[in-house]
């Protein structure tokens, strides 16, 4: 199905309105992929708070498989890693799961419990959780990618700020906030005051990491989130000679980037399943 006319005109607006739009489109498509790829373990316990929970999908019968760790978006305040009845979110690792890896989808704490850097750590403690437990799930603790959007994305750069030999072969990072805009008036209750926002932003561990990246934004983001990507790709250019692999993804917006994924456009879940199997030779 063609889907960027729809799109396309949502335009680059964010709010509930358009994440149900966004939603309607890929439903049928998603269920589908749900019903082809059950979940192998849920809830599994990677950290003391209820939110700390992640689950596993699998579509192989083979051991040592790549494992790919979807980090969910929802502005800090909202999400959930899915198959509670609701396909998205869990959509991410279900792909990944039928592409051949160990597939995985995690919560993480949300305002108004969660503070910067909370995101981050749990991430952190998630990756920690799949390095000691991948194996028994079929999964090689030594080829782990961390995928995130919006929110997640953020999450995933803070960790790497706060532990810069993260136990990761490979990140994605999808529709990101990373240091180079100012801070928006609605992510003041997560970052704290204005004053402290730059010190707190994951720039320079984004920007200087040698560990790989594909690093994407959608044609219709908003462009706080266009201007980050521009950013990003401008001083890793400068730092390292050479662009990160990347992708501005044309006919999406900031909701469809991730919520797509698993349907019949699949040019980003093949650039992701691309990425993961050239770090995994």
């Amino acid at each position: 199905m063609d889907y960027a006319k729809a799109i396309a005109a949502m335009g680059t607006a964010l709010g509930p309105q358009v994440v149900e739009a966004c939603r309607d489109l890929f439903d049928a498509e998603q269920r589908d992929l749900a019903a082809r790829v059950a979940p192998l373990a849920i809830d599994c316990a990677y950290g003391p708070h209820e939110r700390h929970r992640l689950d596993l999908y699998r579509a192989s019968d083979e051991r040592d498989l790549p494992v790919v760790l979807f980090v969910h978006g929802g502005g800090f305040r909202l999400g959930d890693k899915g198959d509670n009845g609701s396909w998205q979110n869990a959509a991410v690792a279900r792909t990944m799961a039928e592409a051949g890896f160990l597939g995985a989808a995690m919560n993480y704490r949300l305002l108004p419990d969660a503070r910067w850097p909370e995101g981050g750590e749990d991430v952190i403690q998630a990756v920690e959780w799949l390095h000691s437990n991948a194996a028994r799930h079929g999964g090689d603790p030594d080829r782990i990618v961390i995928v995130g959007t919006s929110a997640g994305a953020v999450h995933i750069a803070t960790a790497l700020k706060l532990n810069t030999n993260l136990p990761v072969a490979g990140a994605v990072l999808l529709s990101g906030l990373y240091g180079y805009t100012p801070l928006d008036v609605k992510d003041e209750p997560y970052y704290g005051r204005d004053d402290e926002y730059a010190g707190k932003m994951p720039r320079e561990a984004v920007a200087s990491t040698n560990l790989p990246l594909l690093v994407a934004c959608a044609q219709f983001d908003p462009p706080r989130f266009q201007a980050e990507f521009v950013g990003l790709m401008g001083e890793r250019l400068d730092r390292h000679g050479h662009l990160p692999r990347a992708v501005t993804l044309s006919g999406h917006n900031h909701y469809s980037m991730a919520m797509h994924i698993g349907t019949s456009d699949r040019r980003l879940s093949d650039e992701i399943i691309s990425f993961v199997r050239a770090l995994s030779t």
